[in-house]
């Protein structure tokens, strides 16, 4: 659904198409703070996914607060929307 926060619903509409084709990421958090953000589609091809991926693991530890201490993911799992999920090495992005 259309959303002003998620720069979906914008009145500078070329600004929002240039970021959109530049790749711009957005990610949400859930009350418990895990992460959910497509990544691509099955029809992508394994490249693009793997660099879709590393692009948003990219942008999450970029995201890390100066304070947060410890290990910032603790783990990480790839799933389809109706199927079942892959856990990743998390330490594999430099977290």
């Amino acid at each position: 659904m259309p959303n002003p926060k998620a720069g979906t619903v914008t009145p500078d509409i070329a600004r929002a198409v240039k970021e959109a084709k530049a790749g711009k990421i957005e990610y949400r958090l859930d009350k418990t703070n895990i992460i959910h953000c497509p990544i691509g589609k099955v029809s992508f091809g394994t490249e693009k996914l793997q660099e879709n991926l590393d692009t948003l693991m990219g942008a999450i530890v970029k995201a890390k607060p100066a304070a947060a201490k410890g290990q910032y993911i603790k783990s990480c799992a790839v799933t389809a929307t109706m199927g079942p999920s892959v856990r990743i090495n998390p330490t594999k992005f430099g977290v």
